[in-house]
């Protein structure tokens, strides 16, 4: 059996070290935190792309920056880069008002996720990625444009799986 293969959205990395102490904030940061804890156990294999590293370049706050980076390595997680391929499927789901033209990235997070094979991508963004009528307009172009169905789940949803 092979290991899923799962993408870390920029909230991902986060949540892991975000500050805020309201009890819904509290248990994201707690699933964000487990979801790490099985992927250092082998359970998941890890990827991210270039464009969640330049949206982590964009935190303000230095520590929390550097901490985010860390991630990356010490969980072995592997950077994808954009593709021509990559950039044309985010443009069907902005198309396809699976995403906000407003938010090209976060097609972009996705598109990466199909393009490349991958199992799921986690995230914490419920506005533009991890939502119900994101997760089907995107299964609609991806079935279209003959790449299977990725899942798109929050981190508690990981941990149910």
């Amino acid at each position: 059996m092979s290991i899923p293969r799962v993408y870390l959205e920029t909230t991902m990395f986060s949540f892991y070290y975000g500050q805020e102490t309201t009890p819904e904030y509290r248990q994201y940061k707690a699933d964000t935190r487990a979801v790490f804890a099985l992927i250092k156990a082998g359970m998941y294999e890890p990827y991210t792309s270039l464009y969640a590293l330049g949206e982590i370049e964009d935190e303000t706050n230095r520590e929390k920056r550097l901490n985010m980076r860390g991630l990356i390595t010490d969980y072995g997680v592997k950077i994808l880069e954009p593709t021509d391929e990559t950039r044309r499927l985010a443009a069907l789901y902005v198309q396809e008002e699976a995403v906000p033209a407003s938010h090209p990235t976060d097609a972009a997070h996705i598109a990466i996720t199909a393009a490349n094979g991958l199992d799921f991508i986690v995230s914490l963004n419920f506005t533009h990625i991890a939502r119900p009528w994101t997760d089907e307009r995107v299964r609609r172009v991806n079935v279209r444009e003959g790449y299977k169905g990725i899942g798109i789940y929050k981190p508690a949803e990981v941990l149910e799986l």
